[in-house]
């Protein structure tokens, strides 16, 4: 490119690979700033942590819930697995799993940025800028640096869908093998890579039907027989709290919701990457990113209505879309589309030297879209210029707000008060005598105390007809429970109930933007 459009195309490139750059540095603020907090920060964080220290002792989460501590798991083993020697070394803590998370996301990023160089004629601008697209996502932003087994799911898609996107046109044995065993990496991280894994399939057979058929064969008893042999060491509590206990309640608003602010995220990106599904599905052939993105965005916006599901299930399908936007905008500029006859004038038309403004504006904008920072100290200045004001947090922007169900009130950065507020709750529960009761185990661990039930796992379990909770009940009733702990009200009614009539509210501590309910026996309080 010479002359002044392309100079000026080289000048929005780096304007827009400076502005995903401060995405991207506010992405690893934020990493940072949780990696040294030691509370939940998400909702259940704390109960993957117990999974991994589990897992470090050579013991299964999938148990008998009636019994005490009335703890079991509904994830899969594998990222959890990961953390186990880091939790055998360190104890229970977050900075590994968030970490893990974080260095996860950035492979991911890496394997989308690696896709477009490779099939979309080497052009490294466009291959970095999608890559740092991905990072620059809300839900991304979201859910990379927790203690959240969802992002390695989405890296071992990412890295699975690239190898095989290759490997399997080549008929390269090794290739296909690797790929789908890294499917069933990310279907024993998270259930929902069961989308991915159904993508794969159906892009295969209709590259190769009796090959596909063989693998889908061979990825089948590899994955039962992983099944089998879990639901075996546990006595099949593995089937009861992995399967049976996640099918939730659908709110369709909810879905529909979130459906709309991908877009009005993405939209930037989606756009060209829809055009390049017309593209393929008209003029060429369907390529496994078009697939991929149409499996996930669908299906996993789907899931993204089930209670306690959120924005979190988009994130597959933008990683398939920045693949495939990548991959357009570096074939319109290396002429590489191969249109109708009728069609090709527009190669050579004022639309296509437009193109090379078009593309890095496209990338700005979708900066933009996906705005999110500080207001306060360092970037007040940045906020200021930027026009924009704290709306989630007074010091905190986030272009999609809180508004929208389903999509997660975190991404503003925790302060000393918050850490504070933490060490207040497990001074209390050190105070007290026997086990705490805790909606979030954290607490309970830092205070070497034992992590009783998971609340949303009984709530599923209760809502499938498999809860009695005699037990538990019971310990309420006998107010053996020293502090009961409460922030969502995630237990079944009847848990509720009994807490209810036996515990006394008399504390509220606000951390984290939520208020934790401090109650202790009737009849017993703290001076």
């Amino acid at each position: 490119m010479t002359g002044r459009v392309g100079r000026l195309y080289d000048a929005l490139i780096l304007a827009a690979a400076v502005a995903l750059s401060f995405s991207l540095l506010v992405y690893v603020l934020y990493a940072v700033n949780l990696l040294v907090f030691p509370y939940d920060y998400d909702q259940g964080e704390g109960f993957e942590v117990h999974d991994s220290v589990l897992f470090s002792r050579l013991q299964l989460p999938y148990r008998d819930t009636e019994t005490y501590p009335f703890y079991a798991s509904n994830y899969p083993p594998l990222f959890h697995v990961m953390a186990a020697p880091f939790a055998r070394l360190f104890g229970p803590s977050y900075w590994y799993g968030r970490l893990l998370g974080f260095l996860g996301s950035l492979v991911a990023a890496g394997a989308i940025a690696y896709a477009v160089y490779c099939e979309g004629g080497r052009r490294k601008s466009i291959a970095a800028l999608s890559g740092l697209a991905f990072l620059s996502s809300n839900f991304v932003y979201h859910i990379g640096p927790l203690f959240r087994q969802h992002m390695m799911m989405v890296t071992f898609e990412a890295l699975a869908m690239v190898l095989l996107s290759r490997a399997f046109p080549r008929r390269d044995k090794r290739g296909i093998a690797v790929a789908l065993l890294l499917l069933i990496c990310a279907g024993y991280t998270k259930q929902l890579a069961a989308f991915s894994a159904l993508a794969a399939s159906a892009w295969m057979f209709l590259r190769g039907p009796g090959r596909a058929l063989r693998w889908t064969l061979a990825f089948g008893l590899v994955g039962g027989a992983i099944f089998s042999a879990l639901n075996l060491a546990s006595d099949g509590q593995w089937w009861i709290q992995a399967i049976v206990a996640n099918v939730n309640d659908f709110d369709r608003q909810q879905a529909f919701g979130l459906f709309i602010l991908w877009f009005k995220l993405h939209g930037f990106l989606l756009i060209p990457a829809g055009l390049l599904l017309v593209y393929e599905t008209y003029f060429d052939r369907l390529s496994l990113y078009s697939v991929w993105f149409v499996a996930t965005a669908l299906l996993g916006g789907i899931a993204s209505g089930a209670w306690g599901a959120g924005d979190s299930y988009f994130v597959t399908s933008v990683a398939a879309l920045c693949i495939l936007s990548g991959l357009f905008f570096s074939r319109i500029l290396g002429g590489k589309l191969n249109l109708p006859r009728q069609l090709q004038h527009l190669r050579s038309s004022p639309l296509c030297a437009a193109s090379l403004v078009l593309i890095p504006l496209l990338y700005l904008g979708y900066a933009r879209a996906t705005l999110k920072l500080p207001t306060d100290g360092h970037f007040a200045d940045v906020a200021a210029a930027l026009g924009v004001g704290g709306n989630v947090r007074s010091n905190f922007y986030d272009s999609a707000t809180f508004r929208v169900g389903g999509y997660a009130h975190i991404g503003y950065f925790l302060t000393d008060t918050d850490r504070a507020a933490g060490a207040r709750i497990v001074e209390l529960i050190e105070a007290t005598e026997g086990p705490a009761l805790s909606e979030e185990a954290g607490f309970t661990m830092a205070a070497g105390r034992d992590v009783v039930t998971n609340p949303t796992q009984l709530r599923n379990l209760d809502l499938a007809g498999r809860f009695d909770g005699q037990q538990l009940v019971a310990m309420i009733e006998r107010q053996e429970f020293g502090l009961v702990i409460l922030r969502a009200l995630f237990y079944p009614p009847v848990v509720l109930e009994a807490i209810d009539r036996f515990y006394l509210h008399r504390e509220t501590i606000h951390m984290n933007g939520f208020d934790y309910l401090i109650l202790y026996p009737r009849g017993i309080g703290a001076d």
